[in-house]
């Protein structure tokens, strides 16, 4: 991966974004995209886009969509001694955050710095052996951030105030890195690096292309919906993260067999227009780029599924990004993979022309 890019995909998996809160992230983004392109903006609730266009007025529209969200804690109750209880942010394991570090951007006036804390973990010489086993939910976890009353917490943090683990973007060999926010903003990355990719063959470009880093994926596909209605894209490439199931104890048969670094996942199945799968495999198979099949027959957990409803039928095409350990804070992945995405979305836009159409002949 070329140093730039790797630069900005580290300052971007490192940036809280919460769902809802991804205000910082997004402008990392923005300032990475805007050489290359027309034009960009955002939304009332901050999808963001960058515009790249030809010189035809009448091109039709591809979006390259990825969601800047990732999940985390929300305050929900600060105790008489202090300690903070947490609503989550999208889909959390409550049995994998204990003992983790936790930063919280606050509201309150004065305060400027993130707030520090640690999720409590009872020391195993005090656990009460006769709840050995017992998985913990996430509202019977405390976050210790320091403070011995409740008006000493409140000075630092609001109820409402969103917070995500502090763990950081991290090699584990030369292709295989670790971050605790590959979900999703690789997608963010990817469409970023489609738009850096049609401008650089840009007297190629016969489409208009719109790069979109949407919102609140993780608690409800809402960023997407809201895109779809106002881009109105023709096409629509989406990319998310799927599962690598190739870890212990994982079952092939229930969820399909993903390698690692073998390739991303292209969805097939009824929200996937098959014309525009088809274009996509077309062009790994001239691009030499090697892409592993997932059967998606209903709903892919992505922003596919908020975007093929709208404007009467939207045709999506779905890449996903092989990871283990999704939803951790340990999301390991191949790097060169996530160059894959964007090298196969922008053959597909650098090979669309004005008169292409993927409406079937029924």
């Amino acid at each position: 991966m070329r140093a730039e890019s790797l630069s900005f995909l580290k300052r971007l998996l490192d940036t809280p974004s919460p769902s809802g809160f991804e205000r910082a992230g997004q402008r990392v983004w923005l300032d990475y995209v805007k050489p290359f392109a027309t034009r960009t903006w955002n939304d009332a609730y901050g999808n963001c886009f960058a515009e790249l266009c030809p010189e035809a007025s009448d091109a039709p529209t591809v979006a390259v969509c990825g969601h800047a969200d990732e999940i985390g804690l929300m305050v929900n109750h600060i105790d008489d001694k202090g300690y903070i209880y947490c609503k989550q942010i999208g889909g959390i394991d409550a049995g994998s955050i204990v003992g983790k570090r936790i930063q919280f951007q606050s509201s309150v006036a004065g305060v400027t710095n993130p707030v520090l804390g640690v999720i409590g973990a009872t020391a195993i010489h005090l656990q009460d052996k006769a709840s050995e086993g017992k998985v913990r939910k996430l509202h019977e976890l405390f976050i210790d951030i320091g403070a011995r009353t409740t008006d000493e917490a409140a000075a630092r943090l609001n109820i409402g105030d969103a917070g995500v683990f502090l763990e950081s973007f991290m090699h584990i060999s030369e292709d295989i890195v670790i971050a605790r926010a590959l979900d999703n903003r690789v997608g963010t990355f990817a469409g970023a690096e489609t738009l850096r990719l049609c401008f650089e063959n840009r007297k190629q470009l016969n489409v208009r292309v719109v790069a979109v880093s949407t919102v609140q994926e993780e608690v409800g596909l809402h960023g997407a919906a809201m895109i779809a209605h106002s881009l109105k894209p023709d096409v629509a490439l989406v990319t998310d993260v799927g599962h690598a199931t190739d870890s212990p104890g994982i079952s092939a048969a229930q969820h399909g067999f993903f390698k690692l670094a073998g390739g991303p996942k292209i969805a097939l199945g009824g929200a996937m227009q098959p014309e525009v799968v088809e274009r996509l495999l077309q062009h790994a198979r001239e691009k030499e780029i090697p892409l592993q099949r997932a059967a998606t027959p209903g709903r892919s957990g992505t922003d596919t599924d908020a975007m093929f409803l709208q404007q009467g039928g939207i045709p999506c095409g779905l890449v996903s990004l092989p990871i283990r350990y999704m939803h951790t804070t340990v999301e390991m992945t191949s790097l060169k993979d996530l160059e894959r995405i964007a090298e196969l979305f922008s053959a597909f836009c650098l090979g669309m022309t004005a008169k292409d159409s993927f409406r079937p002949t029924l």
